[in-house]
């Protein structure tokens, strides 16, 4: 199973994400100004919100491929439609950037968004970066090879078993 760049970024969203949650003792703080600042720029250095680029235009494609549903005669008219709308809202796309940081800042302190930041933008953290879509990549590729054979073990085990009970597969 082999993810784009643009999976790889998601990835390391949810891996972010993730952390945010086991954040607890920072949970439900009132974020500063500088704390959703050092926010924004975590999310702008790790391409946190890459993950959200794709919304608008998924939801314009969906109620478009709706409305050729109900009549195809006017696909046409439809697609001129769609694309104005996808243009109309594409700016909409910062409500979700803004509300993102403040998930960030209101999740973690000012200063374990600073220790973040540091860490993203030290030669380790850069690093990191560049380097994470490859270790996922690998070790989502190798969990699947062994899940594959986890698999064929399992199934003969059961096999067997069921065998020994007189059951014929």
């Amino acid at each position: 199973m082999f993810l784009s760049v643009q999976s790889w970024r998601g990835v390391r969203t949810v891996v972010v994400a993730a952390s945010l949650l086991l954040a607890g003792p920072a949970l439900a703080q009132q974020p500063t100004p500088s704390a959703l600042k050092t926010a924004g720029e975590i999310v702008k250095v790790t391409g946190a919100l890459e993950l959200f680029t794709p919304i608008v235009p998924g939801v314009v494609e969906q109620s478009r491929q709706f409305f050729v549903q109900q009549n195809p005669m006017i696909t046409a008219d439809i697609n001129e439609v769609a694309a104005q709308v996808r243009k109309d809202y594409e700016a909409r796309i910062s409500e979700v950037t803004t509300k993102v940081i403040e998930i960030y800042a209101s999740n973690l302190s000012e200063q374990e968004l600073k220790d973040i930041l540091a860490f993203y933008t030290s030669p380790a953290g850069k690093k990191f970066l560049v380097a994470q879509p490859k270790i996922v990549d690998e070790s989502l590729k190798f969990a699947q090879e062994w899940a594959n054979s986890l698999s064929d073990e399992v199934i003969g085990k059961m096999r067997e078993a069921l065998k020994s009970k007189g059951h014929k597969l």
